[in-house]
């Protein structure tokens, strides 16, 4: 068991997301869903909050109401391997009402902000001198969705 679990803050559709969420990501699935009762807040019977995990990952969704909204302050970001996963995650995010966003983030139908991020990004970044991670960085300034074939050109090394 994780020590810190993230709970995410819904307003009635935290086991929607859930099944959304176990349902994209490998080894993933909804581990519990636990109701309001009579001596709880919410309506009862109605599910108060759903434990679930993301590739391994555990999370508690809650059904808390309308008055905390997700915002950009917080996102869950995406480790890819290679474009056609970049393009799997961030399609099937921005799907039914998500909205894509700058260098890689988006917003699902929840609200819940996300990093759709190649692998490849991180270590260009790492490895790289101050021109070439200037010029990755302006590169991925002017995307949306991430294209690796982009980054990867803005990384090679300029003509001589």
């Amino acid at each position: 068991m994780d020590l810190i679990t993230p709970c995410l803050w819904f307003d009635g559709d935290a086991e929607e997301a859930a099944a959304f969420y176990t349902g994209l990501f490998p080894d993933s699935r909804i581990v519990e869903v636990g109701h309001y009762t009579e001596s709880t807040p919410g309506e009862t019977g109605s599910v108060m909050i759903v434990v679930f995990e993301l590739g391994g990952r555990r999370f508690t969704a809650l059904n808390g109401g309308p008055q905390f909204p997700f915002t950009e302050a917080i996102s869950l970001q995406i480790d890819c391997a290679s474009q056609e996963e970049i393009d799997r995650y961030w399609d099937a995010l921005i799907a039914e009402g998500g909205e894509p966003s700058v260098c890689g983030w988006c917003k699902d139908r929840f609200g819940l902000s996300w990093q759709v991020v190649p692998r490849r990004f991180n270590e260009i970044m790492s490895e790289a001198d101050g021109d070439t991670a200037e010029r990755v960085m302006a590169a991925v300034m002017k995307m949306r969705k991430i294209d690796l074939a982009e980054i990867e050109r803005a990384a090679a090394p300029a003509a001589a």
